[in-house]
């Protein structure tokens, strides 16, 4: 027996295997690029994610204003204590028009008040200056003589003697402290001649510095023809005491003088209260009555207000009565601290990945209201993505309706930015 093996495949065999292992390879081949394909444009494309998220501007947070930081501010109005009798006003030095009146405005006579119109008077033709004592006055019988009608009309006096030498600053302290009524007259004579050329005098000063519903009939006051209504007296007030001459008059309580002696002022409240003059006045047509001037702290600051109390039935009325008026306008004035010494938080920003800051004031303005008033409070903020701590990041804006007081608005803190990890998980805040 005997077998034959064929070892070599038919041709056509081998040609077709290798046909087919050449077409795997290329498959297998074919197969690896398209991952290595895919792979590299997911590579890519997270890169590019990656780079987009990463570099985008992010999302800006807008505040929150804080509604009760901007309320308006509200002011109460000031309630004078008021005399129970007789008529009275008040006026602040520097302001034109009264801050309050009561009672009728019409002209009434002044009493010795009118006695600060003389003085003005006076020293409108004899200016001085502080410290100057001005020209020297030598009293004679003429003066005596004055005297002794001031005795028989029973109106107040200062001693004097022919041949007493004072100064006009000495003989107005006698005619204003203890309101004399015989200085008055002896001072008009000496600087116009007679009585009635320095009341012609003293009226038409009247008229030129707008007192026009104030007139004068003789130096004194005693006489029921010198009149003047209240506004003008406050104005007559406040020139007396913007004269530092008179002003200092006018503000002493006791002086000793040459031939005169000792003189009291008349004015019982000087030195309470801020009082710092500046004229009694009585007589039974006037009434009793004070021109006075204070100076206060009122709203935080110093300032002088001047006022009149007209009418009185007692001098005691108007000690106990000044000083509560006074009181009152005292409280009247406001003077607002608009951002709680930079306390207030008038906005929050909370950004969407969850960072948080406040605004306050970065500085602390005031504003002075007189009686009732309102400040409105107007708050523009900046959007935020991200921010420095004690960053400018807006305004708030006061106003009172004439006056406007604008401060910047900073971060009470910074405004970090997010993670790369937040960004890449929050495409839709990002993006």
């Amino acid at each position: 027996m005997s077998f034959a093996f064929d070892l070599d495949p038919e041709p056509g065999a081998r040609a077709a295997n290798a046909t087919a292992a050449v077409a795997a390879r290329r498959r297998r081949r074919a197969a690896l690029i398209g991952v290595v394909s895919a792979l590299t444009v997911l590579v890519l494309a997270a890169a590019g994610y990656v780079g987009l998220v990463a570099t985008h501007p992010l999302p800006a947070a807008d505040a929150a204003v804080h509604a009760g930081a901007v309320q308006t501010i509200q002011t109460a109005a000031v309630a004078p204590a008021w005399p129970a009798q007789g008529s009275a006003a008040v006026g602040l030095v520097g302001q034109k028009q009264l801050l309050g009146r009561h009672g009728s405005d019409a002209p009434v006579p002044i009493a010795s008040m009118t006695k600060t119109i003389t003085a003005l008077v006076l020293l409108d033709r004899h200016p001085l200056t502080v410290g100057q004592q001005g020209p020297t006055i030598t009293f004679g019988q003429r003066d005596v003589d004055i005297l002794t009608q001031v005795w028989n009309e029973d109106g107040s006096w200062a001693p004097v003697q022919a041949g007493e030498r004072l100064s006009l600053t000495q003989a107005m302290t006698a005619m204003l402290l203890p309101s004399a009524n015989n200085y008055a007259r002896s001072l008009a004579v000496w600087s116009s001649g007679s009585q009635q050329a320095f009341v012609t005098a003293a009226n038409k000063w009247l008229a030129q510095n707008g007192f026009t519903h104030t007139h004068m009939t003789d130096p004194s006051g005693l006489d029921a023809g010198s009149v003047s209504n209240l506004t003008d007296l406050v104005g007559i007030g406040e020139l007396a005491i913007s004269n530092p001459v008179l002003e200092k008059i006018v503000d002493t309580k006791k002086t000793t003088l040459p031939v005169v002696g000792e003189l009291h002022n008349t004015n019982a409240l000087l030195g309470t209260d801020g009082i710092e003059g500046v004229k009694t006045g009585f007589t039974a047509e006037a009434g009793h009555c004070l021109l006075f001037a204070a100076t206060v702290t009122a709203g935080g600051a110093k300032r002088t207000l001047v006022g009149a109390m007209l009418g009185q039935p007692e001098y005691t009325d108007l000690w106990r009565d000044v000083p509560k008026l006074l009181a009152s306008y005292e409280q009247g004035f406001h003077q607002l601290d608009l951002t709680d010494a930079g306390k207030t938080v008038y906005a929050t920003y909370r950004t969407a990945w969850g960072s948080t800051t406040t605004l306050v004031a970065a500085t602390q303005p005031t504003l002075e209201l007189y009686s009732k008033g309102s400040v409105t409070v107007t708050v523009a903020a900046d959007s935020l993505s991200t921010a420095a701590d004690r960053a400018r990041a807006g305004t708030v804006t006061f106003s009172d309706g004439t006056r406007k007081v604008v401060a910047d608005l900073t971060t009470t803190g910074a405004i970090a930015p997010p993670g790369l990890w937040w960004k890449l998980t929050h495409p839709a805040e990002i993006l």
